[in-house]
């Protein structure tokens, strides 16, 4: 018995969605690279850690808690810019697309020493 044509072009392209459908899910489904969460502390002058090495492309969190009043926190040179007030954490999510050394700064005067409240973010291959 042989069926007509559009009938075997149907079911082969049926079959082609499906295989797709499970391509997508399979990927859809697979675990991309999880974001790395790294904890911090603002505290009348300085951040803890004052040093934080990330890879360029690959996603952090940086969960910040400031232990005494209100902060802010700054790198310019990725556009990131966040308050953090006693108590709370403050979220700040970095997926940094160059290499290389950037400060980061509390940008909301907390007293006098506020100057030197700054770390550097290291962007590594």
């Amino acid at each position: 018995m042989t069926r007509p044509i559009g009938t075997s072009v149907a079911a082969a392209l049926g079959i082609l969605a499906i295989a797709l459908g499970w391509h997508r899910l399979a990927k859809a489904t697979s675990s991309p690279t999880a974001e790395r969460v790294i904890h911090m502390t603002a505290q009348r002058f300085e951040y803890k850690p004052n040093e934080i090495t990330i890879e360029k492309g690959v996603p952090v969190i940086l969960e910040i808690t400031s232990l005494d009043r209100d902060h802010g926190f700054k790198i310019p040179e990725f556009g990131i810019r966040a308050d953090v007030k006693p108590g709370e954490t403050t979220r700040v999510r970095i997926v940094a697309d160059h290499t290389g050394r950037f400060e980061f700064r509390c940008d909301v005067f907390c007293g006098s020493g506020h100057e030197d409240m700054a770390g550097e973010l290291v962007v590594v291959d």
